[in-house]
């Protein structure tokens, strides 16, 4: 069946939001004299409300800290490096492809709407999209779970089998694959060592760039 619709998470495969995040929470544990888990962080990659760090932090410091100003300090240095990111390799080039080639395209994500609309705006990515889906601080829509991806295909109007979903992370590559979608993995620095095969990916690149959008379509019509 041919290939009709791509679907692109959006933190760390679109642009690379999980190095700044990261970042955001060590910031805050150092300047507590603790050491952000790494064990415990990969847990919360690519979904919502999986483990909470300031609830951790505070358990750490023996504590109850000041939330609202800890986390405008995280959040305006997550913010200062991911406005220095642009597009990761290959996004562009598949983006146009599926233009070209009329392929429908949607964002699924476990983050909320007004964070992934302002970081397209801002690349000046937020035209053409068929579907934007996203959990919306909603534990039980976001990944792993699959329905993100399942109101995707039903906003497109496509089958499973004719879609094919971009992760960099397990959690999403279970999403994808929990709905029946063929996952093409791209680890970015935080997601390389998670576990991506392990949790079903169906490809793994290094970079979107390394497979060019017309040579992965080709493996379909092939099948």
């Amino acid at each position: 069946m041919a290939i009709r619709a791509f679907l692109f998470d959006f933190d760390g495969l679109i642009i690379d939001t999980e190095l700044a995040s990261r970042a955001g929470w060590e910031l805050l544990y150092r300047d507590h004299g603790h050491e952000l888990p790494p064990e415990l962080w990969a847990t919360v990659v690519g979904t919502y409300g999986a483990w909470d760090p300031m609830v951790h932090l505070e358990e750490l410091v023996g504590e109850p800290l000041e939330r609202e100003a800890l986390n405008e300090r995280r959040n305006a240095h997550e913010i200062a490096l991911i406005e220095a990111e642009e597009l990761r390799p290959g996004i562009a080039e598949y983006l146009a492809a599926a233009r070209q080639r009329r392929l429908k395209r949607a964002i699924v994500s476990s983050a909320n709407r007004g964070w992934v609309d302002s970081h397209l705006e801002r690349l000046e990515a937020a035209a053409g999209w068929d579907a934007i889906c996203t959990a919306d601080r909603d534990p039980s829509r976001a990944k792993p779970a699959p329905t993100l991806y399942l109101e995707a295909l039903s906003a497109l109007e496509v089958a499973a089998s004719e879609a094919v979903a971009f992760e960099d992370s397990p959690n999403g590559v279970r999403a994808a694959k929990s709905a029946g979608i063929f996952c093409v993995a791209v680890p970015n620095e935080v997601t390389r060592d998670l576990g991506l095969d392990e949790a079903g990916a169906d490809l793994i690149l290094d970079s979107l760039a390394d497979l060019p959008p017309d040579e992965l379509l080709g493996r379909f019509s092939e099948e």
